[in-house]
C-alpha cells in the first residue's frame, strides 16, 4: 500500500515529539532530521526534501511554537501544511471548452505506465459528470493497445474510434475528431503510443498531434512505483511537449511515494488523478490536503465518504429497512453479501482501512491479504446456502451445514465457526442497538470495522 513505510516512520517521529512536554529548538531539529531521512528513503527528490525541511524548520522554531500550549501538535500541523503545499495546495480539475465545443485530451506516457487503462478510466470518470467521450486509438505500434482500448471502452459503454495500424497517428486523431462531431461527443481522448524510454520520434509525433489537431489538455501518465524515474520522465515530457497535468498510476502497489511528493515541486505541473486499482472505476481525484493527511496517518475520511456515496446504489427505503433489522439483531446473510459488495466497490479492505485515521494495517495488526482471503471463504459459504438459509440463519442444522461445507469446499468446522461468530455479532448488534449508538457505518450494512477477526465480518 502506498506510503505505508513513510507513514510508519513519520508517526514514530511525532510520537517521540508528543512524549515531551516542552520542545527545544534542538528537539525540533532532531525530529526534522529523522523526517528528512524518511522522505529520502521514500525516494523523494533531494532538492525537494531540502527545501521542505528548511520551510518546516523556519516555521517550527519560532518562539510562539516552542512556548505554546501544545508545541508537538503545532509542529505536526506545520508539517501537514507544508506537505499539502508541496503537492500543490489546491485541487486541480480538468478544464473543458465552453458550450458545445469539443475538448481534446491527449494522453501521453512511457510504455507500461498504464496509459491505455488510464484513458478509459478518465472516460468513466467523465461519464459521472455528464460528459460524452470518444476514445481514439492512436497507438499504431502496439496492436494490442487498440484491442485493449476497445475492450475497456466496451466495459464502460464509451465508443472507441480506430483505423488499425496502417494510418499515421495524426490522421487517426484528425479523423477521430470528425467522428466525435458526428456522434455528438463533447470530449475526445487520444490514446497515443508510448516507448520504453523518451525518444525524439515519440516527442515529434506528440508535438505534431498537439499542434495540428488542437489539443486542449495534455495529460502524462506515470508509474508511481518508479519513484524518481517518474519525476524525471514528467520533467522531460513537460520540457519537450508541455503537459497540463499528471496521472499517477499503480498507487495501490508497493510504492514509496516519492513521485507523488516530488512531481509538482519539480515540474510545476499538478497531479490530477491517482489510479489505485485495476478496475476502470479505480481512479480518484487528487486532493493534496487529503493525501497529506493519509501520509501523516491522519486518514482520509472525506475520500472514504466520497467513495461510499458514489458506490451506494441502495435506495433510502432499503437503507432504513436494513438499519432497522440491525437494531433488532436481525441482520442476515443477505445483508452480509450486500456489505461485501459495497466494500469491494469502495476499493476493498486495504483501501478503506488506509483512509481511516490511525487505523493503518500495522496499527490494527491486520493481515489484509489473509483477511481478503477469509472474506472470499465466508462469501463462498453464504453462496452455498439456499435463499431460505440466508434469510433465516436459525434453520441451519448440522445436516444443512454439512451440505453447505461440501458445496463450498471447506471444512465443516470452518462453517460452524462462521455461523457461530455471525450469531454472536447479531447479539452484539441487538445489545448495542445496531445503528442507533454506533451509526450505520460508512454505508448500509456496515456498522464499523471492528469485526475483522478470523470470521472476516465487514460490519
Amino acid at each position: 500500500m502506498a506510503f505505508e513505510s513513510l507513514t510508519d516512520k513519520l508517526q514514530n517521529v511525532f510520537k517521540n515529539l508528543r512524549g515531551k512536554g516542552r520542545l527545544s529548538e534542538e528537539d525540533v531539529k532532531l525530529a526534522l532530521k529523522e523526517v528528512k531521512m524518511a522522505l529520502l528513503e521514500a525516494d523523494v527528490n533531494f532538492k525537494v526534501v531540502k527545501n521542505f525541511v528548511k520551510s518546516v524548520e523556519e516555521r517550527a522554531v519560532g518562539q510562539d511554537v516552542l512556548t505554546g500550549l501544545n508545541p508537538a501538535q503545532t509542529v505536526i500541523k506545520i508539517v501537514n501544511e507544508e506537505l499539502t503545499s508541496l503537492m500543490g495546495s489546491e485541487t486541480t480539475e480538468l478544464s473543458f471548452q465552453p458550450g458545445k465545443s469539443i475538448t481534446v485530451i491527449m494522453m501521453a506516457g512511457l510504455q507500461g505506465a498504464g496509459k491505455t487503462t488510464a484513458t478509459a478510466k478518465i472516460a468513466e470518470k467523465l461519464k459521472t459528470k455528464g460528459k460524452k467521450s470518444l476514445l481514439v486509438a492512436c497507438d499504431i505500434y502496439r496492436p494490442a493497445a487498440i484491442e485493449q482500448l476497445k475492450i475497456n471502452g466496451g466495459k464502460i459503454n464509451v465508443p472507441v474510434f480506430e483505423m488499425g495500424t496502417e494510418n499515421s497517428p495524426l490522421t487517426i486523431a484528425t479523423e477521430g475528431l470528425k467522428e466525435a462531431e458526428k456522434i455528438g461527443a463533447n470530449v475526445v481522448i487520444l490514446d497515443t503510443a508510448g516507448r520504453l524510454h523518451v525518444d525524439e520520434d515519440m516527442m515529434t509525433e506528440l508535438q505534431e498531434i498537439k499542434e495540428k489537431v488542437g489539443v486542449h489538455q495534455t495529460l502524462l501518465v506515470v508509474d508511481a512505483m518508479t519513484g524518481q524515474d517518474a519525476v524525471n520522465v514528467a520533467n522531460e515530457f513537460n520540457e519537450k511537449i508541455g503537459i497540463d497535468g499528471v496521472v499517477l498510476s499503480k498507487m495501490d502497489g508497493d510504492t514509496r511515494g516519492g513521485a507523488a511528493l516530488s512531481i509538482k515541486a519539480v515540474t510545476g505541473k499538478p497531479i490530477l488523478f491517482v489510479s489505485q486499482g485495476e478496475k476502470l472505476e479505480d481512479l480518484d481525484q487528487f486532493y493534496p490536503d487529503r493525501m497529506a493527511g493519509r501520509i501523516l496517518g491522519m486518514g482520509d475520511v472525506l475520500s472514504l465518504i466520497d467513495k461510499a456515496t458514489q458506490s451506494i446504489d441502495i435506495d433510502e427505503e432499503k437503507s432504513r429497512d436494513m438499519a432497522g433489522r440491525m437494531k433488532k439483531g436481525k441482520f442476515d446473510f443477505e445483508d452480509y453479501l450486500e456489505s461485501m459488495k459495497q466494500m469491494r466497490k469502495m476499493g476493498g479492505l486495504a483501501n478503506i482501512m488506509g483512509m481511516l485515521p490511525g487505523l493503518g494495517m500495522k496499527n490494527m495488526n491486520v493481515d489484509t491479504d489473509e483477511s481478503e482471503k477469509q472474506l472470499k471463504r465466508t462469501e463462498a459459504i453464504i453462496l452455498s446456502m439456499t435463499p431460505e438459509e440466508r434469510r433465516n440463519p436459525k434453520v441451519l442444522n448440522p445436516k444443512r451445514k454439512f451440505r453447505i461445507a461440501k458445496g463450498c469446499g471447506l471444512d465443516i468446522a470452518e462453517v460452524n465457526r462462521f455461523v457461530k461468530q455471525f450469531e454472536q455479532t447479531q447479539k452484539l448488534m441487538k445489545q448495542f442497538g445496531g445503528g442507533k449508538k454506533h451509526g450505520r457505518g460508512m454505508f448500509p450494512g456496515m456498522g464499523g470495522f471492528g469485526g475483522m477477526g478470523k470470521g472476516g465480518f465487514p460490519f
